[in-house]
Order: structure tokens, then C-alpha cells, then sequence
């Protein structure tokens, strides 16, 4: 089963990408590797899930931030490659930002919204390194931002 159709099954349908917000681009490759700069929760141009975790987001909203910002990476991946997401042979890493209270510590199970939404989607292939931070504040006061590394092979 192919990423698009296992996404097609998860009920998810990837956005027109949103355009990036500052000064550079949403995709670079290099030889193999393909880095997609940080995606914010957004749905129709517009971030869904705003504020910080321990304040004014859930621990579930959080989670729900981070699978919407994975959906976003993905649309960038599909529009970009000439294969789409059948170009991806791995997921090298993603990096996951979490606006939150100083008191918040519960980073990695936010994140978690990406990781398994990532192994739901491609698989063993999905298993990936990654890092998560917590941060003060994000554009336009996003609650998470996600980022990723991924392999053509």
C-alpha cells in the first residue's frame, strides 16, 4: 500500500501547502536527502491550534497541532517531488518545537502526534530520530511546529 493510499484510508487528504511566512524556502534537496522546514497547524492558510501547552492547550490539542503540522510537511514532500511521497524510501528525522509553559514536560507525547501518524503512514520506513523542544513562543503563536529529514531512494 502506497503513502497517499494509506492517508487515503486514515481519512486525510494533504493540503494545497501553505506559502512559507518569512524569507525562505519550504523544501531544499540535496543529492538524496530533502529537508522541509518547519510547518506550522495549519488549515487553509490559517493556524488551527494557537497558544501554549500547560496554559491554554490541551495535551490532546497539542497532539492533534503536531499531526496537522506532519500533514503540512507531507503536502510540501508531495507537491515538491516528481514521485510525490512514493519518492521517500526513509524518514531520517523530524524535529518537533512545542510552545509551552516553563512547567510543561510532557514535549515528546505532543510530538508523538507526528511520530505515529509518520510510522501510520510509511510504515518501518516512517521510524525516524528525532528531537523535541520546548520554546516560548512560535509564529504566529502556533502551539507546535514540526520539521523533517527524509531519504530518496
Amino acid at each position: 500500500m502506497t503513502a497517499i493510499q494509506r492517508l487515503a484510508e486514515l481519512g486525510i487528504t494533504l493540503p494545497v501547502p501553505m506559502p512559507p511566512v518569512a524569507t525562505y524556502v519550504p523544501v531544499s534537496i540535496a543529492g538524496n536527502l530533502v529537508t522541509v522546514s518547519g510547518q506550522l497547524p495549519a488549515i487553509d492558510g490559517k493556524v488551527a491550534v494557537t497558544g501554549k501547552l500547560g496554559l491554554n492547550v490541551s495535551l490532546e490539542e497539542g497532539q492533534h497541532a503536531a499531526r496537522i503540522c506532519l500533514i503540512n510537511v507531507l503536502a510540501h514532500l508531495n507537491t515538491v517531488l516528481p514521485g510525490g511521497l512514493a519518492s521517500i524510501t526513509k524518514i531520517i528525522r523530524l524535529g518537533g518545537f512545542i510552545a509551552a509553559t516553563p512547567e510543561f514536560s510532557q514535549h515528546a507525547v505532543v510530538m508523538n502526534g507526528a511520530s505515529d501518524l509518520a510510522v501510520a503512514v510509511f510504515g518501518d520506513i516512517g521510524r525516524h530520530a528525532r528531537s523535541t523542544i520546548g520554546v516560548a513562543s512560535l509564529p504566529l503563536d502556533a502551539a507546535v511546529e514540526v520539521e523533517g529529514l527524509f531519504y530518496l531512494g
